[in-house]
């Protein structure tokens, strides 16, 4: 993806959020006194019905303003739910969830913007995308190895010989690494297909279609992955609420809406973290960037204490589980994600 197409994706990303938020209303003249999107008399600056501005301007400045309006939320939202989000997400999702809506920008809108601002910086950066490791480069490096490693045991073998040791372990040592690189130069070629010691001939024909494939052009399958991963990025919401509804089953206290607004918005700070360790290893940094591994739990027990009015010790045993309940919706996404790239 090219550098212009990963700005087009950030542009898209905030002109989507921006969709999404609401009371937006189009951007119309009016006349009469009277919303051209509704008809409502105009009684102030905004329809009283649908929120639409009442003056509006055409002109290239104003259209520049409100694309970086939607893009960036310089009305204020965005800069009172960044700080909340990362510093008091509990306090954040609760005041939500209680109504306190037009303060905040909305879980959805901040979600399609953090998606799209990801692999946007990812790309742009050349964390994702640049220059991947190939399947072939790896088997021809795998049987590289084993060639050097041959190389030594035939020398080995001579010293043993003129000692007068007997070689026979050094022999089937030999054999065996030899039927190895055999074996990868055929992988590399195609020729052979191994899936958990199965070979071509006995592999189902779509196994041996998927991995030859893949084989075939690994470089594309990583592309479609990724693509994939890009345009499925909401399954990981699904996913995610009926383990977090797990963490209290039966509870009337809390619905569905308020597990989903957890959820989104949790998912938000996640991929923020991806976007900052994908700047700091561009940057030079990655000792740095590690060290955000640290910070999804210590976030997910904020916000779980925070949003749940939860103790510390009942806070503290459900990340526990949250975090394993993470790893499997990880996991089932991956393998969601390798399934189109397959097969698509």
């Amino acid at each position: 993806m090219s550098e212009i197409e990963s700005v087009g994706e950030i542009v898209t990303g905030g002109l989507i959020a921006g969709a999404v938020e609401p009371g937006a209303g189009g951007q119309s003249l009016t006349r009469d006194g009277t919303c051209l999107n509704c008809g409502t008399t105009l009684t102030g600056a905004y329809c009283s019905a649908c929120g639409q501005k009442a003056r509006v301007h055409r002109s290239l400045a104003n259209f520049l303003h409100d694309m970086i309006q939607g893009l960036f939320n310089f009305e204020g939202k965005i800069w009172r739910t960044l700080p909340l989000r990362v510093w008091r997400p509990g306090e954040m999702t609760r005041r939500y969830v209680a109504g306190e809506r037009a303060r905040f920008v909305s879980p959805v809108a901040l979600y399609l913007f953090s998606v799209f601002l990801m692999f946007a910086v990812l790309n742009l950066t050349g964390t994702m995308g640049s220059g991947p490791v190939t399947l072939n480069a790896g088997l021809d490096a795998a049987a590289a190895q084993e060639r050097s490693e041959i190389a030594k045991l035939q020398i080995e073998r001579k010293a043993a010989i003129e000692r007068g040791t007997i070689v026979a372990a050094i022999d089937a040592t030999i054999a065996a690494k030899t039927e190895e690189v055999a074996q990868l130069d055929r992988m590399r070629r195609g020729d052979l297909i191994e899936v958990n010691g199965i070979e071509q001939g006995e592999a189902p024909e779509w196994v041996r279609q998927a991995v030859v494939r893949i084989q075939q052009n690994p470089a594309a399958f990583i592309a479609k992955v990724q693509d994939a991963a890009s345009k499925f990025s909401w399954l990981l919401i699904p996913l995610s609420v009926p383990f977090l509804w797990l963490l209290f089953p039966f509870n009337r206290r809390y619905h569905l809406y308020d597990h989903t607004v957890f959820v989104t918005y949790s998912l938000s700070f996640m991929m923020m973290l991806v976007i900052a360790g994908g700047l700091l290893v561009s940057i030079g940094v990655p000792s740095i960037a590690s060290l955000l591994f640290f910070a999804p739990p210590i976030h997910m027990y904020r916000q779980l204490r925070g949003a749940y009015s939860l103790s510390r010790i009942n806070a503290l045993l459900r990340t526990l589980v949250l975090l394993i309940f993470s790893f499997v919706v990880t996991t089932l996404f991956f393998l969601a994600m390798l399934g189109i790239g397959l097969f698509d």
